[in-house]
């Protein structure tokens, strides 16, 4: 409230200066053409002064006398030609097409780039929002009931919308086909009814039990998602969340986990889990491309300034490694990922290596807790690319991400 305050009373200030300005076109208390009739005035004055010491003849003085004379008359018509203006209707109406156009102008400007009725908030409250956001967002029923219901794609054949309604029929009968089921769930997707196709693909994950693998769960994520006209829902994050603790490289997973990072007031978190996506590639997986579309304005809202990396350059771990992963302990986990640390940070110091890698290090002894390592590969890598203004870019990036600025 405060701020409103001294935001108004500055912005009349400022408007009543003008405004003072514009309709007395004046120079501090006076016009400035009364400042030129007293030089004028001072200058007749002068010309007596020389004449009575015999500084000038009395030819040159009636010469200066007719010139001064003919200024000042000029000077006290601009006067009157501004007094007039004053008390005319004219200088108001430029004043209030002034201060309207500019009261205006701010309101526009404010409303599409700032956030009205939003208020300060720390970084710790900010957080603390999104989390009260995530836990109070809608169920998967209640968007899914918010939407439309969406007529069959205009170009499926009949005899296949027929073929899909004996399959519906036929897993009646046979509720333990998971095959049948299965059929059903894609059947059903194709034709867009998404929320029948995962009420067919949850049943595939019950029959399947234990032998269910994290490709099921995501495919049943993403069909959750789709029902919900791409909102992430609270069912839909669960499910996300089996996927990636059984396999945490499960790309759609990580792409919609970082959707609903961003959906709960996560910027910064979904443009983590999306630049490492497009940094492992390949460049043809399919969630390339949405999470190039939207990457640059989830960095805005992150307060990031960020360049697109090179996609799929192998930045992270290999299959190999990944699998070997897998069977660690924590602590043996731990020390696997310092020794790819401690590979990386040798290879960059021997054979050098893109600004990706040197990001991927920075970052990577950010999370291992080693800033001052971090910090000394930053002003290395920064010395390495000189001037170079996209590598300066994504190092600022990192550095900004990793706590180093």
């Amino acid at each position: 409230m405060y701020f409103w305050i001294v935001t108004a009373l500055l912005t009349l200030a400022v408007l009543a200066t003008l405004a003072r300005a514009m309709l007395r076109g004046s120079v501090g208390d006076r016009p400035p053409a009364a400042y030129d009739l007293d030089v004028y005035r001072d200058q007749l004055r002068e010309v007596d002064r020389d004449l009575a010491r015999g500084v000038v003849s009395e030819a040159d003085a009636d010469r200066v006398r007719t010139e001064v004379s003919r200024r000042i008359l000029a000077a006290d018509a601009a006067l009157q030609k501004q007094e007039q203006k004053l008390e005319g209707s004219g200088g108001y109406i430029t004043l209030g097409l002034t201060i309207g156009s500019i009261v205006v102008g701010t309101y526009v400007i404010y409303d599409a780039l700032g956030a009205p009725g939003y208020g300060d908030l720390a970084l710790a409250d900010r957080i603390e929002a999104a989390q009260i956001l995530r836990e109070e967002r809608p169920s998967q029923e209640t968007a899914e009931a918010s939407l439309d219901q969406r007529p069959p794609p205009a170009d499926v054949d009949p005899d296949y919308i027929a073929l899909v309604e004996q399959l519906r029929q036929a897993v009646v009968t046979r509720p333990g086909d998971i095959e049948g089921h299965e059929l059903l769930s894609r059947a059903e997707g194709r034709l867009g009814n998404f929320a029948r196709a995962h009420a067919a693909k949850a049943q595939v994950i019950s029959l399947k039990g234990a032998d269910a693998t994290a490709s099921d769960f995501s495919e049943y994520a993403d069909l959750l998602i789709l029902a919900a006209g791409g909102y992430v829902s609270p069912e839909a994050e669960g499910v996300l969340e089996r996927a990636l603790s059984m396999d945490p490289t499960d790309g759609p997973s990580r792409y919609y986990y970082g959707l609903m990072n961003a959906q709960t007031g996560r910027p910064d978190t979904a443009l983590r889990i999306w630049d490492q996506l497009l940094r492992e590639g390949p460049a043809e997986a399919p969630w390339i491309g949405p999470v190039s579309a939207q990457i640059e304005d989830i960095a805005i809202r992150a307060g990031v300034n960020y360049a697109l990396p090179a996609i799929g350059t192998g930045r992270g771990p290999n299959a190999d490694q990944i699998a070997a992963a897998e069977n660690l302990s924590p602590s043996e986990r731990m020390d696997m990922i310092q020794g790819m640390v401690s590979g990386l940070s040798d290879r960059l110091a021997t054979e050098g290596g893109p600004v990706e890698d040197w990001a991927q290090l920075i970052s990577a002894l950010g999370v291992l807790g080693q800033m001052d390592q971090a910090r000394a590969i930053l002003i290395n890598a920064r010395e390495v690319f000189g001037d170079d203004p996209r590598a300066g870019d994504i190092l600022s990036e990192v550095a900004d991400r990793v706590g180093l600025e």
